[in-house]
């Protein structure tokens, strides 16, 4: 403890949990000017003087804070099992997942919805993530964008949502317009509903049906939700489409059997699979990978022509 107490932490305790964290915390800090509407994600910083630190003690100082990221989702696994067994049935009939966010939180559901046809072979409109801005917000912020709260239900307009499709917004804060509008006006319409949040009790939290919030505390850096807010954000949405894809038999034991080669490399973690399962050689399981266009159909009519 003696470097976090060299720049402002006093704290002569194990904190068990994030959320017994944040109450030490704010107790400790009582006297402290209340962070903007309540939000723990403005709090001001449990370190301060983060410029007199060394490298090693920034680093290590962040890796500190960054281990109670998995605690913090630990703790709503329940609520994330709801929405992913949401999720399923509806894709199982045509639905569709979309992901609505502004700024890293909209970056981190592109990113995730974009992984998701060459991980696991399902065609690009069935996980679809949607920034305020559009596309060229990916790299640059667009002004004002995550301030028209019907945006993201314009935005939506274009793939003609239905009652088996999920929206799920995502916003730190949980206050962000373009994502509480998606929400709400999707629940008004009969979708699924869902949204990754770290602060609790927020506008966004109460406009859709199985809220995730995850609160990971103040930032590293006072309000800088790229940090641990963005990590919560990005490992919840790890776990929604991995377990969907897995439930939705895009797995095989534990091997991607329906990536898509598209390069040399996935050509080659495809053949070691191959060689693995049938224990052929690595240039017959190449061959048979090329031939039939994935690891499943190898395997599939392998077994079927032997």
């Amino acid at each position: 403890m003696e470097v976090l107490t060299k720049h402002g932490l006093q704290c002569d305790t194990i904190i068990a949990t994030p959320i017994e964290g944040l109450v030490a915390y704010h107790n400790q800090r009582a006297g402290d000017k209340p962070a903007e509407s309540g939000s723990i994600t403005e709090s001001t910083s449990m370190y301060d003087n983060l410029e007199e630190m060394s490298v090693k003690e920034l680093l290590e100082n962040i890796n500190r804070e960054d281990a109670t990221v998995h605690q913090a989702v630990q703790l709503i696994i329940p609520q994330i099992e709801k929405l992913v067994d949401g999720i399923i049935p509806r894709i199982m009939k045509g639905g569709r997942l979309f992901y609505v966010g502004a700024g890293t939180s909209g970056r981190l559901g592109v990113v995730d919805a974009s992984e998701i046809p060459p991980t696991f072979g399902v065609p690009f409109d069935i996980v679809i993530g949607i920034i305020a801005g559009g596309d060229r917000a990916i790299r640059k912020a667009v002004e004002s964008a995550e301030d028209d709260i019907g945006g993201a239900w314009r935005d939506l307009a274009d793939f003609k949502p239905g009652k088996n499709d999920t929206v799920v917004g995502i916003a730190a804060s949980g206050r962000t317009p373009y994502v509480i509008g998606a929400v709400r006006d999707a629940r008004k319409e009969g979708l699924l509903t869902g949204c990754i949040t770290c602060n609790p009790d927020t506008l966004l939290a109460k406009a859709v049906d199985v809220p995730l919030e995850a609160l990971v505390g103040p930032e590293f850096i006072t309000g800088s939700t790229r940090m641990k807010a963005g990590t919560a954000q990005k490992l919840i949405l790890n776990m929604i489409t991995t377990s969907t894809m897995i439930k939705l038999g895009r797995v095989k034991g534990n091997k991607m059997v329906d990536m898509q080669l598209t390069n040399a490399k996935l050509v080659e973690r495809g053949s070691r699979m191959i060689s693995e399962e049938l224990g052929l050689d690595r240039e017959e399981s190449t061959r048979l990978l090329l031939l039939h266009g994935s690891v499943r159909n190898v395997l599939n009519n392998y077994k079927q022509e032997s």
